[in-house]
């Protein structure tokens, strides 16, 4: 839809109100990072499995676990967590995990840390998804698995490489992707093995998404364009709503990855800085992030809508402008979310808008196309005011992104 040429009157919050839908059901509906319960029709008292997982939905190794349950539908109750790069972790989880590791899991009141051994527990007590992870073949797609995170690793995460070393870290994270395609290409369809995903699917799942993120935004490299069977593994997982629940997008990515990973380092290239300018105004990368089907972009808007109205006060409270001065430019933003129309804010809200565009986390908050079209929004309201910036994003941590303030209702 073009956008209006007119502008609008910011609406009021009950006029936003009226807008918005009603929350899926998160114990039987679509998977859900808001989800503390699920069950997949069967009753409550069969659950057997708690799920300790982060705040945000972010950790890879929570994914890789929250998948396996969501695509083998076994029951599960869901325990959320600080990661320690968003803020302090809870005394009640160090009590029980003393290391805090995520993720964590309790099976028949049985408690395991470790991704991999929660995934053979798992296996043991409801059999395996596809391929058990014990069989030779799944060990060394495992193995594999590992020599690309650790090629991506030496490529992203390696600081002052000399142009020669940058130049042998992507040829040797293009072979070890090559290796990953050939995997790929082996049966007819788009799945390492089998008519439809399995464990060792899953197991490249939440780091091949990051490395689609953090390789386009720090070395401007588009994975999917040079991978096709990569691509085509991932516009297969994108067309699945359990997949599409835990799915991040760009922007999350590429600022959550540093504290994580021990930094993240750009080769500085015309292309990296680039695509990087649109990620963070809010733009996103098109296919090259998500091809998500365009019959589920449907009414994406409306979800950014309610998904904000939900935490709009505590949203308002935190903003560096206060809660009272941020209150009508939040408003424009939303008018223009859901009017496609510009609705200008008052002066000096620039960087209070660019403030909250930056720490939507996805899928924390809301899907990759409502978060997309909610940061557009953000960006676009911003520049009918100027083109101050919000204070730049720490890379040492994310202690912006505490969530404490927000722990009252999710």
């Amino acid at each position: 839809m073009p956008l209006s040429s007119e502008s609008a009157e910011p609406l009021s919050w009950s006029e936003l109100a009226s807008l918005a839908t009603p929350e899926p059901n998160r114990i039987e509906g679509p998977t859900s990072a808001q989800a503390t319960l699920r069950l997949f029709g069967q009753p409550e008292s069969n659950v057997m499995v708690t799920l300790y997982r982060d705040h945000h939905a972010w950790c890879p190794y929570c994914q890789k676990i929250w998948l396996w349950l969501e695509f083998k539908r076994i029951p599960y109750k869901i325990r959320k967590v600080t990661m320690r790069c968003y803020g302090p972790k809870e005394p009640w989880f160090l009590e029980k995990v003393p290391s805090g590791m995520l993720p964590a899991l309790e099976l028949n009141r049985r408690l395991i840390t470790e991704s991999d051994d929660i995934l053979l527990a798992l296996e043991q007590q409801f059999g395996p998804l596809g391929m058990a992870m014990t069989e030779p073949e799944a060990h060394q797609l495992r193995r594999l698995e590992r020599l690309l995170f650790q090629a991506w690793c030496i490529w992203l995460c390696s600081p002052r490489l000399s142009p020669r070393q940058q130049v042998l870290a992507r040829e040797q994270f293009q072979d070890t992707a090559r290796r990953f395609e050939r995997e790929l290409n082996q049966d007819r369809g788009p799945w390492l093995r089998g008519p439809e995903p399995q464990t060792v699917d899953l197991i490249f799942i939440p780091y091949v998404e990051r490395m689609n993120a953090s390789l386009a935004y720090y070395k401007g490299y588009r994975l999917r364009a040079e991978h096709p069977a990569i691509d085509r593994w991932l516009r297969a997982l994108e067309q699945l709503e359990t997949y599409r629940g835990t799915q991040s997008d760009f922007h999350t990515h590429v600022h959550d990855l540093p504290p994580q990973m021990g930094g993240c380092w750009s080769d500085d290239g015309a292309e990296a800085k680039r695509l990087a300018e649109w990620i963070d105004r809010g733009d996103g990368l098109g296919e090259d992030e998500a091809c998500w089907d365009a019959d589920h972009q449907a009414d994406q808007a409306v979800i950014a809508l309610s998904r904000v109205l939900r935490h709009q006060q505590r949203l308002r409270d935190v903003n560096p402008m206060g809660a009272a001065a941020f209150d009508q430019p939040l408003r424009c933003a939303l008018t223009r979310l859901v009017r496609n129309t510009p609705c200008p804010p008052p002066a000096g809200s620039a960087a209070g808008l660019r403030y909250l565009r930056d720490r939507i986390s996805v899928p924390r908050d809301m899907p990759l196309p409502a978060a997309r079209l909610l940061r557009q929004a953000l960006e676009a309201t911003a520049q009918l005011d100027g083109p101050e910036q919000a204070h730049t994003l720490p890379v040492r941590d994310r202690f912006d992104q505490d969530p404490r303030p927000f722990q009252s209702g999710s």
